[in-house]
């Protein structure tokens, strides 16, 4: 099972509201090059993205399925691979201070994934899990509200105008 954390600079309400965007995940999920929602309002129960990792020459279509959702500090998605199965990815957010404490967990459910998984696929995992808190991080901070006081609340996602018309019906 690979856990990890990472303390982020924006308050967990910033931090919720990018988890919470479901057309932003591109911009920090390694290895995603775009997203869109398919069904549901993300992120609600059984809510679903679509997302698609290039890998050289080839592009693969994936989903990811909310299966818990506690706001504003919950989140825990099923992550389906095609072949390679499935994995539950756990998101929990802390106050720290007037930071946010962000605690990724992750492990394969079924499929490939879950038989093959050992020492190795647990090392590339915390370094893609590095990764992408990194990138959660940097666009957290980046975002109007991390300057802000405590008191203060960004503009919710779903009331945030979206880039290339694609806003939420």
């Amino acid at each position: 099972m690979a856990v990890r954390h990472r303390l982020v600079k924006a308050s967990p309400q910033t931090v919720w509201d990018v988890l919470a965007d479901g057309d932003r995940y591109a911009e920090w999920v390694v290895g995603t090059s775009s997203t869109h929602e398919r069904t549901g309002e993300w992120p609600h129960v059984d809510a679903k993205i679509s997302y698609q990792i290039r890998v050289g020459p080839v592009t693969l279509s994936n989903e990811t399925v909310v299966r818990r959702c506690r706001e504003p500090d919950v989140l825990e998605l099923e992550a389906r691979a095609g072949a390679l199965g499935t994995a539950r990815i756990a998101f929990e957010l802390r106050p720290w201070g007037r930071h946010c404490l962000v605690i990724l967990d992750e492990h394969p459910l079924q499929g490939v994934g879950g038989l093959l998984h050992n020492a190795a696929v647990e090392a590339v995992t915390q370094i893609r899990h590095r990764a992408m808190l990194g990138r959660l991080a940097k666009v957290c901070e980046a975002e109007p509200e991390a300057g802000r006081s405590e008191g203060a609340r960004a503009t919710p996602a779903a009331a945030r105008p979206q880039a290339g018309g694609g806003g939420r019906a």
